[in-house]
């Protein structure tokens, strides 16, 4: 990452940047010196960084990591959720674990069905579509802005289903797969959900989220008893 020498970066910006984005302290300083003091645009760089630090690791195995939990208020609502690491070292940091608990306390608010959206079948992607063709054809509109409109609400249909695509419950300005991105820039290794489970009191048991990432293929969790 390019820096410029030229800007003093005062301590107090580190320190808003590193409570705002969690990078270390040096990442900071040099995401800010670049941004000349902007701390929105340093942000978005550390996104830039942790988006690039991820792709590179993501072929590397993760097969350490935790289950992490989280219990709503009321016991009403319980969430599982498998997440994968490369070494046990950074299975046991407090970021880590802060992250699985954070993973499972969003998929008890928001409910996705699946992690990634590699993971949606194409019979429900033909399904939603042609659901979406037909609403957009009652406008009357033209074929080429029917299916502008259909990619569109497929666009959304990801955002509102798939984990990875969804916004974080906890700061909206990130999706939960660039706070993952955020992570493995930290942390150094190669982080992935690899499957989770919610269960609500009353409801059916629903099939758990399918398998991606470095555990592909791997078997369904099985229900808390």
């Amino acid at each position: 990452m390019a820096t410029n020498p030229e800007f003093n970066v005062p301590a107090q910006l580190v320190k808003e940047l590193r409570e705002r984005s969690g990078a270390g302290f040096s990442d900071c300083r040099n995401a800010l010196a670049e941004a000349k003091g902007d701390v929105d645009r340093a942000i978005d760089i550390l996104r830039r960084k942790g988006q690039a630090a991820a792709q590179k690791k993501a072929q590397r195995e993760a097969s350490e990591g935790l289950i992490g939990h989280y219990i709503h208020a009321g016991g009403k609502i319980g969430v599982i959720v498998e997440v994968n690491c490369e070494s046990d070292f950074v299975a046991r940091t407090d970021d880590f674990q802060n992250l699985c608990h954070d993973l499972a306390m969003h998929v008890a608010a928001l409910d996705p069905r699946y992690v990634r959206r590699e993971e949606v079948t194409q019979e429900i992607l033909d399904h939603e579509r042609e659901i979406y063709r037909e609403q957009a054809r009652s406008t009357g509109k033209p074929e080429p802005v029917i299916e502008k409109i259909v990619n569109g609400k497929m666009e959304k249909f990801y955002e509102e289903n798939c984990l990875y695509e969804q916004h974080f419950i906890k700061d909206e300005s990130l999706t939960v797969s660039e706070l993952i991105n955020q992570m493995v820039a930290k942390l150094g290794e190669n982080i992935a959900v690899r499957r989770f489970v919610r269960l609500k009191v009353g409801e059916a048991a629903g099939a758990p989220s399918g398998t991606s990432g470095a555990a592909s293929g791997a078997a369904a969790m099985e229900p808390v008893r």
